[in-house]
């Protein structure tokens, strides 16, 4: 009989800067979500390798002014998840504003607004620490050097108990300039064990860095420094950032990323033990597993994060998140099945980057097939709705409203350095205003379009490759939009949208 094993990533999209808690029995994930709102996605698990999102900790990103309009690599960064004192913790820092934290009595809910405990430029990747020994507290935060122009150096601070306020001015406790061969350090993440204070953190930029540990007696330092993962003979590059996780039973288990273009930041699951001389040794001695037996935890049926909607009552799931905060009349509750999008006017319509009105989820990170059923309500000359890959480039295929009323299919896209967008294809007359619309994403995301306007399936355009912004993975968008004008523009409805494997 073979063992149970569980195959690397365990979380195959975009799970940017994971970070883990164990509250009894379960486990829960957050990662970085950017510009996107709702905010700090929730994920839970029994065994550390079947996944569900179950919620969001922040609703709208503040403040609101920020994020009217996209700001995709921007937002929500790094956060750090915790539980203390029968509460959820999550700090994060915006490199723009600060260190910010929201709390809850449970995963679910209700999250505190945000809150603003150290304001500054360039502050990212905090992590706080409760000593149940002491009864101090403490935080530990990196900096981003496009913002303070400084980097590669973690600080310290003092924090109040109650997580609100930092009590000094911080201390560099770790300086990467100091390591010959460091570079890039950041993401630290903050334990006490052992006796030891442990910053498990990551240097070497997200491509290609590695993963250290550092571990000193005092809060504030020495600390001394290993490398305990690095891609090695794999294929898994940069693998680093992430957290550390110990099971009822006193397994070691370490969920990190890697930076896969256009997929962004997938999530590994890493055994990890504690060596001889008293560091941990992550992966296989320090490279990554590929496949390793499944952690010693009670049996779990097969799950990931949901992709398919058929959006009752015109809501949808969890997966999805605006581009910016969203603002009322978006989308319209009905009684039926489907997604009612407003054609909401805009000045840029011809650039979907740059609409805080598309409705995103995560790019599949293996090769999948993408359909959804468009209906095309708006009978404004211009009014258009599609189906779209988005990122520094971008692609999209809907339908779109002529002058004379018609209603025309349409496939377009731009290049990273356009300003707006050209047709990839032809235009044809959908004269029912309707459309299947279907893109398959195959190796290295190249994309394929596809339509049915009542003639069977066809391909249209060129192969798309679908590329990432600067820190955010490609996302697949539903849209509805019109020129500006004056009055309502009208509406698009979205039915049966599904993700399958190809």
């Amino acid at each position: 009989m073979t063992a149970r094993t569980y195959t690397n990533p365990v979380l195959n999209a975009d799970w940017s800067d994971p970070d883990v808690v164990r509250v009894g029995d379960d486990f829960y994930l957050t990662a970085s979500s950017f510009g996107r709102a709702p905010g700090l996605p929730l994920l839970h698990s029994r065994d550390l390798v079947n996944w569900t999102l179950v919620g969001h900790a922040v609703e709208r990103l503040e403040p609101g002014s920020e994020f009217k309009a996209p700001r995709h690599d921007c937002g929500v960064w790094a956060p750090s998840l915790r539980h203390h004192d029968d509460r959820f913790w999550i700090f994060w820092g915006d490199p723009d504003q600060g260190i910010f934290q929201v709390n809850a009595p449970g995963v679910r809910g209700p999250w505190t607004r945000p809150h603003l405990v150290k304001e500054g430029k360039g502050l990212i990747d905090p992590c706080p620490l409760w000593d149940d020994e002491t009864g101090e507290a403490y935080l530990v935060h990196a900096w981003a050097k496009s913002r303070s122009g400084i980097k590669n150096r973690l600080t310290g601070h003092r924090m109040h108990p109650d997580g609100t306020s930092l009590l000094d001015e911080g201390k560099v406790i770790v300086d990467g300039d100091r390591i010959p061969g460091w570079f890039t350090l950041e993401g630290p993440k903050l334990y006490k064990h052992d006796g030891w204070f442990w910053i498990l953190a990551p240097a070497g930029s997200v491509e290609t860095g590695w993963q250290g540990a550092f571990r000193s007696r005092g809060f504030f330092g020495p600390y001394e420094e290993k490398v305990v993962l690095e891609q090695k003979d794999t294929d898994v590059n940069g693998p680093h950032q992430g957290g550390w996780v110990r099971t009822p039973s006193g397994e070691d288990w370490f969920l990190h990323f890697q930076q896969r273009g256009a997929y962004g930041r997938v999530v590994h699951l890493q055994p990890m033990r504690w060596g001889a001389d008293g560091w941990p040794v992550l992966g296989d001695d320090g490279a990554p597993v590929a496949v390793h037996p499944l952690p010693d935890l009670p049996p779990q049926p097969a799950a990931a994060p949901a992709t398919d909607d058929d959006f009752p009552g015109g809501r949808f799931g969890r997966q999805w998140q605006w581009t910016a905060n969203p603002q009322d009349g978006w989308a319209t509750q009905h009684s039926g099945d489907g997604l009612r999008l407003a054609c909401v006017r805009s000045a840029d319509a011809h650039d979907l980057r740059k609409l805080p009105n598309v409705l995103t989820q995560r790019l599949p990170g293996t090769p999948s097939a993408v359909e959804v059923e468009l209906r095309l309500h708006g009978e404004e000359p211009g009014a258009r709705a599609g189906l779209a890959v988005l990122g520094d480039a971008f692609s999209w295929i809907g339908l779109q409203r002529g002058a004379d009323g018609t209603v025309h299919l349409v496939h377009r896209f731009a290049e990273a350095v356009a300003e707006k967008e050209r047709d990839a294809d032809h235009p044809r007359l959908a004269p029912e205003g309707r459309a299947r619309l279907r893109i398959e994403i195959g190796t290295g995301a190249r994309c394929r379009f596809f339509y049915d306007i009542g003639d069977g399936l066809c391909p249209s355009g060129q192969v798309f490759a679908a590329t990432p912004w600067r820190w955010v993975g490609a996302l697949l968008g539903l849209f509805a939009l019109a020129p500006v004008g004056p009055g309502h523009a009208g509406a698009a409805s979205f039915t049966q949208f599904r993700i399958t494997a190809l």
